[in-house]
């Protein structure tokens, strides 16, 4: 849970204490901690103003503070239940979780985020990847060596049905421009992960094929299938046999997705850096959206990213980052190598579009990429802001998206639309998407479909207008 430190309105009395210490004994796992580690003592050990201050200390010495904020008189709220000053809660900022009312609640320190990071690594995997390669030697009479060159990365559990499993990495951890295109192409040929607690490394057998070495991945290694992925996005998908997967470990979750993400949050990236075995490290978003320029395949392309001052290295790439709900915010993929805990991760609404459109356009034999319309429009943005609000306690950057140009015969086009317009929402089955960030646009793209319709309000000289609706077909994709 994230702490939110905003104060409230609503106030409470003394009489709650004991109420508020069961959820926060609750909170945190019980009060006893594993199997050795419990709660000893709960005493008042400071006070300001109407905030009081309250240590637990566990058998094992180590201690936790906890915050009252009391009523000014006493008598303010007479005798309420924990349940009364939840709902009065969820009246002011919505469906909100009973965990994340506790966390809003209480003004809480030394947060201990073990437990998140546990249930996490239930989804969490290293991987490996072999790619065929040709190396020379000699001079000046050069001889070619087939041989074998395995990298490794980081993977998530994405989705596990009854017949497969389906994992997540990065695009460049499964391809490589060197590859021999005569055993498997420039995506890896061989693919086998290991879940966190069952590890094992890849050996070198006396055996070969067609003049490639073979390796040993062990009795733990489960083979992946490459399903389909993205270049642009530096997104891939595996899938191994659910059978297999449960049969090494029947524990293993899927991962929970985060509805968002805000600058300042807590950034938990898990994966296997410099291949010398799953870990975690702890940080916060930094920035919620930033491009940064890769190059995996021969082409520098600029890549949508979240920057992150938590720690990642080589090998981590396709691992999980994680809030402090144990929710999948994101995928680490890069870092800068120039600047000390400048990280990067693909955001979460780039996973989910991304994941859920190849899956699509997935046949379940043949590996598949993002596919999606065009809608033929150069953009502008100007008047870009930072909105802040009061009552989530987040804010997010809204901007002025303007059409620059628009290609003949276009969908845009053919909604008349022109340049100068300025575009407020899209309207896809009649449901309105408001545009605060011209890369929103994109993500409406990802998750378009033959037979939507799709209709765009706009600004023209002050006045609002919504154009026609446009049937999308299947012409309108391209890969």
């Amino acid at each position: 849970m994230e702490k939110n430190n905003k104060k409230t309105k609503i106030q409470y009395v003394g009489a709650l204490l004991l109420a508020i210490i069961v959820c926060v004994c609750l909170l945190f796992g019980g009060c006893s901690i594993g199997n050795t580690k419990t709660i000893t003592s709960i005493e008042k050990t400071g006070s300001s103003g109407l905030t009081d201050t309250y240590t637990i200390t566990y058998s094992d010495g180590s201690t936790y503070n906890f915050y009252v904020e009391n009523g000014k008189d006493g008598k303010d709220a007479a005798s309420p239940t924990i349940q009364e000053i939840y709902n009065q809660y969820v009246a002011l900022y919505g469906e909100i979780s009973f965990a994340d009312f506790l966390q809003m609640y209480l003004k809480t320190d030394n947060v201990d985020n073990s437990a998140v990071i546990n249930q996490c690594l239930q989804s969490c995997l290293k991987i490996y990847t072999e790619f065929a390669v040709t190396s020379t030697s000699g001079w000046p009479y050069q001889t070619s060596t087939k041989a074998v060159s395995i990298s490794c990365g980081s993977g998530v559990v994405y989705q596990i049905d009854n017949d497969y499993t389906y994992i997540l990495t990065n695009y460049h951890v499964v391809y490589s421009a060197s590859a021999n295109a005569d055993n498997g192409g420039n995506i890896a040929k061989n693919i086998h992960g290991y879940l966190y607690g069952s590890d094992g490394t890849p050996t070198e057998t006396s055996q070969t094929n067609n003049g490639y070495k073979v390796y040993d991945y062990g009795d733990y290694a489960i083979e992946f299938e490459y399903v389909g992925g993205s270049v642009n996005y530096d997104i891939a998908i595996l899938k191994a046999k659910t059978s297999d997967v449960v049969a090494i470990n029947e524990n293993v979750k899927a991962v929970t997705l985060a509805d968002s993400y805000h600058v300042g949050q807590t950034a938990i990236a898990i994966g296997n850096p410099e291949n010398e075995g799953i870990s975690a490290t702890e940080g916060i978003v930094s920035v919620d959206n930033e491009f940064i320029n890769l190059n995996i395949d021969g082409t520098t392309r600029s890549y949508r990213s979240i920057r992150i001052d938590t720690a990642i290295y080589e090998g981590s790439s396709g691992g999980g980052l994680f809030n402090s709900r144990g929710e999948l915010i994101g995928l680490t993929n890069a870092g800068d190598n120039d600047d000390q805990n400048v990280n990067y991760a693909i955001p979460l609404d780039i996973v989910k579009n991304v994941v859920n459109n190849i899956m699509r356009n997935y046949d379940g034999t043949t590996a598949s990429t993002v596919k999606k319309p065009k809608f033929g429009v150069t953009i502008d943005t100007s008047n870009s802001k930072y909105v802040y609000d009061e009552t989530t306690g987040y804010g997010y950057i809204k901007e002025t998206i303007s059409v620059d140009s628009v290609t003949t015969g276009s969908i845009f086009d053919t909604l008349s639309l022109q340049a100068g317009d300025v575009l407020v929402s899209i309207v896809v089955n009649d449901n309105e998407i408001t545009l605060n960030r011209y890369y929103e646009i994109d993500n409406v793209l990802l998750q378009l479909r033959a037979n939507d319709t799709v209709s765009i309000k706009y600004k023209r000289a002050g006045e609002t207008a919504q154009t026609d609706k446009y049937t999308i077909v299947a012409n309108d994709f391209v890969s």
